[in-house]
C-alpha cells in the first residue's frame, strides 16, 4: 500500500460533482469500490461514511484506492475520469529515500518494497529524489553479506497464492526479458512490469501461502524487481533502477534464496561500475561470488565472477581482469545438465562471455585481443539480443580503431548504428559515442564526417 498523502481539509467539490453526475447513492459507490479493492488484491470495508469524507471533507484516501475511485466513476458516467477529475491528482513530493531501505524485519521490507513499487507505478517518484548514489548500496550490501536469511512466513491473510500465481509472474519475467534483449529498457512492453509489482506481487507477497509457494513467489518477486530496475538502468533512470536494485535483494534475503540475490547484488555492481565506480563493483561482485559459492549453480556464479573482471579492467588491472575472466569460463565449463541450472540466466553463454571480454580488453587497452575475442561471439543471434549484438559491435569498432585501422572501425562502427538505431537504450547510444570520440583523430575525413551525420539523426542529445 501506499502513504496516505496530507491535504488540506476543504471539501473536495471536484468529487462531489461527479458522485452527483453518477447519479449513484453513496452507498451503492460504497458497495462497488469494496468489490474492485477485493479484484485488485485489496480488500477495503468502505461504507457511505468514507464517500462523505473524501467528498466533504477532503481526505484522500492511500494509493491504488483513488485509481480505483477513477474507474468506478468511469464506469457509471460512460467517459474517462482522471484522478485530476476527482481532486486527487495533487501529490507531495517523495521523500529523499523513498525505495533506498533494507530492513532488518521482514514486514517492514514487505511494506518499504510495496510503498516503493506504486510510487514508481504511479510515476509520482520525482528527480531529485532518484538520483544515484554508490553509498545508498553498502548498508544492503552488508546485510545481504552478513545477515542470516529471513523464515519464510507460511501465513498472513486474504487468498491463498498457488502455482497458477507463481506462473503468471515468471511468464511476465521471461517476456520482459525478451522484450528488454530486443527492444532496449525504453520499450513501452516494458512498464508492465512496474504494473505487475504494485498490482499483483504485492497483494500476493501479503496473501496466505505454503512454505515451498512461498520461496518461489519472493524469488520471482525478486526477479522482476530486478528486471524493472535493469529498464530503467537502460535508459539512464539510474536512481530509479538503484532502488529497484535494492528492493529485489530485500526479497531475495526475504526468500532466503542466495542463488537469486547473488545475480542481483551482481547486477548492482554492473549498475556501479557504469556509474564510474570499479572499486566498488569489484568489491560487490567478489562479495557476491563469496556468498553464494557453495549454494549457487556454475552459471550464476560465473557470471559474478564476469562483473569482477569487468570491473577490474576498467580499473586497469589487466593481471585481476584476466584471472577473473579465466574463473568465470572454467565455472561456465563446469556447468552439467543436472536440473540446477536457473532458466533465468540461460541467456549468459560462451558467446555472451566473449561479447563482454571484448569489452575488458578494449579497456585495458589490448585491441588485438578485444578482436580475438568479438570473433567468438559472433554466432550471439541479433535478432534476440539484438542490444547485446550491437554493443559488442561498438565496442569491435573502438578496438578496431585503438589500432589505427580506420575502414574496418568505420566499417563494424556503421553496423552498430544500424543495429542500435532501433533500440530504446541510453546505454547502448552511450557505446555509440564512444566510436564518435574515438573517431576524433581522423575528423576531418569524409567517411569520418558522413558518419558523424548519420549518428546525430540516431544519437539523442544528453538530458
Amino acid at each position: 500500500m501506499g502513504i496516505a498523502e496530507p491535504r488540506d481539509r476543504k471539501p473536495n467539490t471536484a468529487l462531489a460533482r461527479i458522485v452527483e453526475e453518477s447519479g449513484s447513492s453513496k452507498k451503492s459507490l460504497a458497495h462497488r469500490l469494496n468489490k474492485l479493492c477485493e479484484q485488485a488484491g485489496q480488500p477495503r470495508s468502505y461504507t457511505y461514511r468514507s464517500w462523505t469524507n473524501w467528498t466533504e471533507k477532503g481526505m484522500v484516501p492511500k494509493p491504488p484506492i483513488p485509481e480505483l475511485i477513477a474507474t468506478l466513476l468511469s464506469d457509471r458516467i460512460g467517459r474517462r475520469v482522471s484522478l485530476a477529475d476527482i481532486g486527487m491528482a495533487a501529490r507531495t513530493a517523495v521523500p529523499a529515500d523513498t525505495g533506498l531501505a533494507f530492513p532488518r524485519d521482514p514486514a517492514v521490507a514487505l511494506r518499504a518494497a510495496a510503498e516503493y513499487w506504486s510510487t514508481v507505478n504511479r510515476r509520482t517518484l520525482i528527480n531529485g529524489a532518484a538520483s544515484f548514489a554508490i553509498g545508498s548500496f553498502t548498508d544492503p550490501t552488508i546485510r545481504w553479506l552478513s545477515s542470516p536469511d529471513d523464515e519464510v512466513r507460511t501465513a498472513r491473510g486474504g487468498r491463498r497464492v498457488g502455482q497458477a500465481d507463481i506462473d503468471e509472474l515468471r511468464e511476465t519475467a521471461e517476456e520482459a526479458r525478451k522484450w528488454d534483449a530486443r527492444y532496449g529498457g525504453g520499450n513501452w512492453k516494458l512498464s508492465s512490469v512496474n504494473a505487475c509489482l504494485d498490482q499483483r506481487a504485492a497483494p500476493l507477497l501479503n496473501s496466505t501461502f505454503s512454505e515451498p509457494v512461498g520461496r518461489q513467489l519472493f524469488a520471482v518477486t525478486a526477479e522482476l524487481s530486478r528486471l524493472a530496475g535493469w529498464s530503467a538502468f537502460d535508459i539512464g533512470q539510474h536512481g530509479i533502477a538503484q532502488r529497484h536494485f535494492i528492493q529485489a535483494l530485500r526479497m531475495a534475503k526475504a526468500g532466503g534464496d542466495v542463488e537469486t540475490g547473488c545475480y542481483v547484488l551482481t547486477t548492482m555492481a554492473l549498475q556501479a561500475l557504469i556509474r564510474g565506480f570499479a572499486d566498488e563493483a569489484i568489491d560487490m561482485a567478489e562479495g557476491a561470488y563469496n556468498r553464494a559459492k557453495d549454494v549457487a549453480a556454475p552459471r550464476v556464479l560465473s557470471f559474478a565472477k564476469l562483473a569482477q573482471a569487468r570491473a577490474h579492467g576498467k580499473a586497469g588491472d589487466s593481471a585481476s581482469a584476466a584471472w577473473a575472466l579465466r574463473e568465470a569460463e572454467d565455472l561456465l565449463d563446469s556447468i552439467r545438465d543436472d536440473g540446477r541450472d536457473p532458466a533465468w540466466l540461460e541467456y549468459y553463454s560462451h558467446t555472451r562471455l566473449s561479447s563482454d571480454a571484448t569489452e575488458i580488453e578494449r579497456d585495458l587497452k589490448n585491441p588485438k585481443a578485444a578482436l580475438a575475442w568479438s570473433s567468438q561471439a559472433d554466432a550471439m543471434p541479433s535478432d534476440q539480443y539484438t542490444r547485446a549484438t550491437g554493443i559488442r559491435q561498438a565496442v569491435t569498432a573502438s578496438a578496431h580503431l585503438q589500432m589505427g585501422n580506420l575502414d574496418q572501425g568505420l566499417a563494424v562502427g556503421q553496423q552498430a548504428l544500424g543495429i542500435l538505431g532501433g533500440v530504446e537504450s541510453t546505454r547502448a547510444q552511450d557505446y555509440l559515442r564512444r566510436v564518435v570520440k574515438d573517431l576524433q583523430p581522423w575528423a576531418n575525413d569524409p567517411a569520418v564526417r558522413e558518419f558523424t551525420h548519420q549518428s546525430r539523426r540516431v544519437l539523442r542529445p544528453i538530458a
